[in-house]
């Protein structure tokens, strides 16, 4: 490529040979036949080099229509490319709704679903857990079509693909009626009321985040979005020591309110409330670094307390910390497969150096639990270590295969945390 094309935060240069636009699902297959090295490209969030090649991206950014809402089936076909921020505006006026948001609606879904994105919520699972079939251009340029309801295994494996099965080209996702949504921000939990109450605390609605600076014994805000109409008895955050915001927050020290979803328990619809950032606007601070850790959520309070013990080592590095749960899914190659999980990310300062000397430690202290890293951050967690936590691994690297035999849709991401298998 004549440019640099770099990553949404720019601290990543992508090294591939060429970049391709598709407008056509036709002209993806003629890519792929042609191509010995191709990868999918979407939004360019990833932090990580997951969607990088030597030889040609295809960027899905063309590939971005809704195809068509079946209010009987309650499902919502659309085009890889799509960003949650285009689609949700559409479902939303035609009465449908998703089951959760990521943080931000920015995000293509096929590259969220791919690598296991998620919002919050005790009872809601990642953004890939609406998926219920795909459509992906396979190493010989032939579409392959999955379903939940007819291939079983082969879909647990594909949905979180991680790139390594082809170009997906069209997902069916599950949707639902429109909900209203209100938001509210708690200040100054204390940290140690999460040693006996995590689960409580996690359930005071339908999506609750968490967010400290670790500079010192509280979690700074605790987001809170409700489900206006719910009939649950929900707690309130001030039960545990939280005090209700006076004015709106941004999850970042400097970062502008108004880039934010609306707060102060304002209603409104779900895709305007479930994001913390709201489409159109700046995401998050785009001069970042991130990382984020799964773990069980049985051990949520066991792995914060041994982060915050170092608190005084991550506090000059980060800007934020999010905390958020993910329910389990069975999907083979998803941090949160088989386990309710605890998202423990961070949004460091850009400065690479003295975060990749930092990991290791976070790294050790989460290892007693498993910890999985979500795959489009950065992580420097040793393969076998990583492959080792995946049990279905053997499986999907089988599937893998079968569909691109000569590994033409791997990379260096890839081999080295995916398909060294034999290296444990």
């Amino acid at each position: 490529m004549s440019e640099k094309l770099l990553n949404w935060a720019r601290n990543f240069e992508y090294g591939a040979a060429r970049l391709h636009t598709p407008d056509t699902v036709d002209e993806v297959q003629a890519i792929v036949q042609q191509s010995a090295s191709v990868k999918a490209l979407g939004t360019r969030h990833s932090f990580s080099d997951i969607a990088d090649t030597s030889g040609d991206l295809v960027s899905t950014e063309r590939l971005n229509r809704v195809i068509g809402i079946d209010s009987n089936r309650r499902t919502v076909t659309v085009e890889a490319g799509i960003r949650y921020g285009e689609l949700s505006r559409d479902l939303h006026a035609a009465g449908f709704a998703l089951h959760n948001l990521a943080s931000l609606p920015h995000i293509s879904v096929a590259g969220a679903c791919a690598t296991s994105t998620h919002g919050s919520g005790v009872t809601n699972g990642s953004l890939s857990t609406s998926v219920s079939a795909l459509k992906f251009v396979a190493a010989n340029g032939s579409i392959v079509s999955l379903s939940r309801e007819q291939d079983g295994d082969r879909f647990e494996g594909a949905v979180v693909g991680l790139g390594a099965f082809g170009v997906v080209t069209e997902l069916t996702l599950d949707i639902e009626r429109a909900f209203t949504v209100e938001q509210v921000v708690y200040d100054n939990l204390p940290f140690a009321s999460l040693e006996q109450n995590f689960d409580e605390i996690m359930s005071c609605g339908y999506s609750v985040s968490l967010f400290t600076h670790w500079k010192s014994s509280v979690v700074d805000q605790v987001w809170v979005k409700r489900r206006v109409g719910e009939t649950l008895e929900l707690r309130d955050p001030t039960s545990f020591g939280a005090v209700a915001a006076d004015g709106k927050r941004s999850p970042l020290p400097d970062g502008a309110v108004e880039n934010c979803t609306e707060q102060m328990g304002e209603p409104g619809p779900w895709y305007d409330r479930l994001p913390h950032f709201r489409f159109g606007f700046t995401p998050s601070s785009g001069e970042e670094l991130q990382t984020e850790y799964f773990v069980a959520r049985e051990h949520a309070w066991a792995a914060l307390s041994l982060i915050n013990e170092i608190r005084s080592e991550v506090a000059p590095l980060l800007q934020t910390t999010e905390i958020r749960t993910i329910a389990a899914d069975s999907f083979w190659m998803s941090p949160s497969c088989g386990r309710d999980s605890v998202a423990i990310h961070f949004t460091w300062k850009k400065d690479w150096d003295g975060v990749r000397r930092l990991l290791p430690k976070i790294e050790g202290l989460l290892a007693p639990f498993d910890a999985r890293p979500h795959w489009g951050k950065l992580s420097t967690i040793e393969p076998a270590v990583l492959q080792a936590r995946y049990p279905a691994l053997p499986q999907f690297l089988a599937l893998a295969e079968e569909y691109d035999p000569a590994g033409k849709f791997r990379n260096a991401f890839l081999d080295t945390n995916v398909f060294s298998l034999g290296s444990f």
